[in-house]
Order: structure tokens, then C-alpha cells, then sequence
């Protein structure tokens, strides 16, 4: 359950990048967990997934949400922004808007309101979050859906709202230990998503409520798919590699489910090897195809599990086709 966890985190966050248009390689990814040098949308996913991660771990701890976890989130997302990190963890002083230009609201799709207004519209939404007394995927919907309206961030605002999602998910226990990759649905339709969130604001929330409903219906349908087929990996894996029972390249298939990217230090530490077993251990996996380089120079090696890879990118193929 804990690699599933990670593997969806990693999923939701890559989906949830792409609606905004911020999209990488599973390598490159692979390279941004290793913390090695990437291209700044690799970082910005990783960055979407810790926010995502601390959202949802801190309303599955205090069963409830906070203004406070909000605004952490959106500081672990946007404080290495270029543009937007000097903002990152503030609720915006300036007034924003959607579509039009970057010099006038002119022909916008939504102008949030102004800026003196945000806090205390985050203040009734976090009470409207804490609430009880609806449906979870109702309360997540419309959470969802009036955070998007306020646009409360200078930037970020799309993949906080798709965490809060997960984060009312959390809170109201449907789930416990994993998310739900609803934005894997939404990507493969990302109009049909934005024309619903702005049929909501014209105060239609019913669809919207139906559309996420069933975008985690199917999400939850999909992930369970890759459940099963990341269990299945390990078995798979030391079949290929026909590992000894305790040696390096042994314990080093048995972590690389949670582990599914690393270089020759991580590897060592994780399986007690010493640096010239470890390397022999990579080049094993290598040979079977269980491991891949994501690197090129001598320098900063480093490897990504081929198939938990993937995995991500099937799952989110699934996640893109019409159901039948």
C-alpha cells in the first residue's frame, strides 16, 4: 500500500501538471526524485506532488482542513518559481483573472473577485470543507469548484483545488491511505472540465458534482488495474534477474517499488551493499530491463524501474479513453 500511495501521488501530480500545461518525461521526472539536474516542469511536478502529499496527509491527521495547510501547500508548489515564488504561501494582494491577455481582464472567461475579498472567502470555504452533513464527493466538488472561482494564489490555483479534492477525500475517511487520480480523467477532456467548473459559477453545480463522481469512479477502477500490475512487478523482476536470496540485487528489486528511481548512493544505503556490490546489483537489473539509465554522463548516474515508469503513463492512457 505504500508504494501504491507513492505511485499515485506521482500519477495525480503529473495529470494534474499537465491540465496547466506543465509536462516532462517519465526520465526526466525520474531524474527531478533522484534531485539531480532536470528541467524546471520535472521539478515543478515533484513539487506539485509534495503540495499534494502535505495537503491530504494533513487532513487525514487533524480530520479536518486548515487555512494553514492551504497555504503550505501552495508554498511547497510555487516557492521555487521564477515568477511566482515571491508570492508562494500568500494569498494574492492583486486582482487576477482567466483567459483574456496578460494586460487587461478584456473578454476573460472569470475575473475573481478582488483581492480585499479573498480572505474571507477562504474563510468560508475552509468552514464549508469542515462541514459533515453532505455527501464527501458533493463537498469535494463544490470545494473544488468555488476555490477554482475565487482564484485565492497569484498562480497554482488549479493543482491546490485538484489536491483539495483529495484532501476532502482524506478528511471525510473515503480514503486512508492512498488518492484518488481524478486528474487523470480531467486531463483527457480538459475542456469539458473547465466548461463544467464555469457552468458552476452560473450557479449549475449539479454537473460538475455528477462529472467528479464519476471521474472517480473510473479513476478508482484504473488505479486498482495498477494495483494489481504493480504487485505483480516484484515476482516478475527477480524472474528475470535470478538474484541469490540476500544478495544486493535481491533486496534492491525488493525496494525499487518505492524506490522506483535512484542513484548508486541511495541504492547502497537502502540495501546495506557495499559500492562495488550495489554497482554490480545495477548492472544485473540493467541487463534484465528491470532498471534503465536516466542519466548519460559518467557523472550523477542514476537509474528509473522501467516498468513502475510505465506504469504511470499507462495508467494515465487508460484514464484518457472513453469507457466502452
Amino acid at each position: 500500500m505504500a508504494s501504491l500511495g507513492d505511485f499515485l501521488l506521482r500519477t495525480e501530480s503529473v495529470a494534474s501538471s499537465r491540465i496547466e500545461r506543465v509536462d516532462a518525461t517519465m526520465d526526466n521526472l525520474a531524474k527531478a526524485v533522484v534531485g539531480i539536474k532536470a528541467p524546471p516542469e520535472a521539478h515543478s511536478m515533484i513539487a506539485a506532488t509534495r503540495a499534494l502529499t502535505a495537503m491530504v496527509t494533513a487532513a487525514g491527521d487533524k480530520g479536518r482542513i486548515e487555512l494553514d495547510d492551504i497555504l503550505d501547500a501552495h508554498r511547497r508548489l510555487m516557492h521555487e518559481d521564477p515568477v511566482d515564488g515571491q508570492y508562494a504561501g500568500n494569498l494574492r494582494t492583486m486582482q487576477n483573472w482567466i483567459g483574456g491577455s496578460n494586460y487587461s481582464p478584456r473578454d476573460a472567461v472569470h475575473v475573481p473577485p478582488s483581492p480585499e475579498m479573498v480572505p474571507d472567502l477562504m474563510t468560508d470555504l475552509v468552514r464549508f470543507v469542515n462541514r459533515r452533513d453532505m455527501p464527501a464527493l458533493t463537498q469535494a466538488a463544490i470545494a473544488h469548484a468555488q476555490f477554482e472561482s475565487i482564484h485565492a494564489f497569484t498562480d497554482g490555483n488549479g493543482r491546490i483545488g485538484r489536491a483539495l479534492i483529495n484532501a476532502v477525500l482524506r478528511r471525510r475517511g473515503v480514503t486512508s491511505r492512498a488518492i484518488i487520480p481524478v486528474a487523470s480523467v480531467m486531463v483527457a477532456d480538459v475542456d469539458r472540465y473547465f466548461s463544467l467548473v464555469n457552468a458552476y459559477r452560473d450557479g449549475a453545480a449539479g454537473p460538475f458534482v455528477s462529472y467528479l463522481a464519476n471521474a472517480t469512479l473510473r479513476a478508482s477502477q484504473e488505479a486498482r488495474v495498477s494495483a494489481v500490475e504493480l504487485a505483480a512487478m516484484p515476482a516478475r523482476w527477480h524472474e528475470r534477474v535470478h538474484a541469490r536470496r540476500g544478495s544486493a540485487a535481491a533486496k534492491l528489486i525488493d525496494v525499487l517499488l518505492e524506490h522506483p528511481a535512484l542513484d548508486a548512493q541511495t541504492a547502497a544505503l537502502l540495501t546495506g551493499a557495499s559500492t562495488s556490490s550495489t554497482y554490480t546489483a545495477i548492472e544485473q537489473l540493467a541487463a534484465a530491463d528491470v532498471l534503465h539509465p536516466i542519466t548519460q554522463s559518467k557523472r550523477n548516474l542514476a537509474w528509473a524501474a522501467t516498468d513502475v515508469m510505465d506504469e504511470i503513463e499507462s495508467l494515465n492512457a487508460r484514464l484518457r479513453t472513453p469507457p466502452k
